[in-house]
């Protein structure tokens, strides 16, 4: 991955795929309150939800993985956030993809990416789909049992290979993938010998810890097993493995510098002096969870002695799905826009605890139980950060509610 100089960066940015043409509003480093209530003040009818996508925060976040892991590749995971603003952002300042379906493939080729950027990294595809990778040139991609491995000589037997294994250790990950994928290591050799008899190229190796990994050491086991795979490779006779994929699960803060730490002390432990190898990963949550920033309007209120709830025009089955399938932790503030525009964030005010429920008529759709909220009114707003990864892209249409007509805005934050 390139390094960008810093005063390019806005350019860059801003003449991206997925960017270039619309609306980028400049906002200072505090200016994202600001930003939103202009928003608002031009929703007066309609008052529905929205997002902002803030540039700035994805280019600080990209310096941030080249600073800390500039041995590694980053593949930025499409399934986490698709949104085409932030795919053509990264795609401009260097970042590559890992797809999982025939959709992904085209939503990144559209922004004028080379197919030789894409890991298709699902160890189980469907035929049209592999059908479709050999079509279009995207000639890498993950298998963990025999059965892939017959559909991909029937399909796509030119494509490069990595065999993708379970990670030792998957149990602090906010989403194990451990029990679906990953080839156990009594199965690795005779994987091996299949895709030899098969005349098919393996590459590599591939392995994740687990969306949303705590456990930085993870990575140490997963490294060390994958180095055992390379070796199993060699006893084999097979040509020398080039490539290490080594997943996902980061998330922005200290848990990252964590895990980078362990990752590098690990590959300087097992892979010391591996001629000619690369060193890939696929970061989702990394790069679009801290991005966007979500506004919801309260639509309904209801006053049951000391408690408040209060609906509003997203919820679990649009935005906040995160809670159930990503068991993330979610908080919001107050916009009072129309009952306190001298005090908008409700500052000093008397705090209740408080329900906020989603707009569907189904009781599961509660995004929030003993939230402390100021008396806010109906037409006011609660704003939640942190809301970039796997919220939108796994909303549905239940009830009427669209989570895909949700807008998103764009901002540009500390790119100068």
């Amino acid at each position: 991955m390139g390094s960008i100089p810093r005063n390019l960066h806005a350019g860059v940015v801003l003449g991206a795929p997925g960017v270039k043409g619309k609306r980028v509003t400049t906002i200072s480093k505090n200016g994202l309150t600001e930003f939103m209530l202009s928003i608002i003040s031009k929703k007066q009818e309609t008052k529905e939800p929205f997002y902002v996508l803030d540039l700035g925060e994805v280019t600080a976040l990209m310096e941030k993985w080249a600073m800390t892991l500039p041995m590694v590749r980053p593949f930025y995971a499409v399934k986490c956030n698709p949104d085409p603003a932030l795919l053509g952002s990264l795609a401009a300042l260097g970042s590559n993809f890992d797809c999982a379906s025939r959709a992904e493939i085209e939503s990144v080729l559209s922004l004028g990416v080379s197919p030789n950027r894409i890991v298709y990294a699902n160890p189980c595809k469907q035929e049209s789909h592999i059908k479709y990778a050999a079509s279009v040139g995207v000639n890498l991609t993950t298998f963990d049992s025999k059965e892939e491995l017959d559909k991909i000589r029937k399909w796509h037997p030119k494509c490069a290979l990595l065999i993708r294994i379970k990670a030792p250790d998957d149990s602090g990950a906010r989403c194990p993938l451990g029990p679906k994928y990953g080839a156990l290591p009594e199965e690795v050799t005779p994987l091996l010998q299949a895709a030899q008899t098969a005349r098919l190229n393996v590459v590599g190796v591939s392995f994740h810890i687990g969306s949303g990994a705590t456990r930085a050491r993870a990575y140490k086991g997963a490294i060390a097993s994958a180095k055992s795979v390379f070796e199993a490779a060699v006893r084999l006779g097979m040509p020398g493995m080039k490539i290490l994929n080594i997943g996902g699960g980061f998330t922005a803060g200290s848990q990252f510098d964590e895990a980078a730490t362990a990752i590098t002390s690990a590959l300087q432990a097992y892979f010391p002096n591996e001629p000619g190898l690369t060193v890939i990963s696929e970061p989702g949550r990394f790069f679009a969870e801290s991005a966007f920033t979500l506004a919801t309007n309260i639509i309904g209120k209801r006053v049951r002695g000391d408690l408040r709830e209060y609906w509003i025009n997203d919820g679990i089955y649009g935005s906040m799905n995160c809670i159930l399938y990503d068991h993330a932790t979610i908080t919001c503030t107050p916009l009072a826009c129309t009952s306190n525009r001298a005090n908008l964030t409700c500052k000093g005010l008397r705090a209740y605890g408080s329900t906020v429920f989603g707009p569907t008529c189904d009781a599961l759709d509660t995004v929030l139980t003993g939230h402390q909220l100021p008396e806010l009114q109906i037409n006011d707003w609660l704003v939640f950060p942190n809301m970039g990864a796997y919220t939108a892209a796994a909303g549905s249409s239940f009830n009427g509610f669209n989570t895909a007509a949700i807008l998103t805005h764009l901002a540009s934050s500390n790119m100068n």
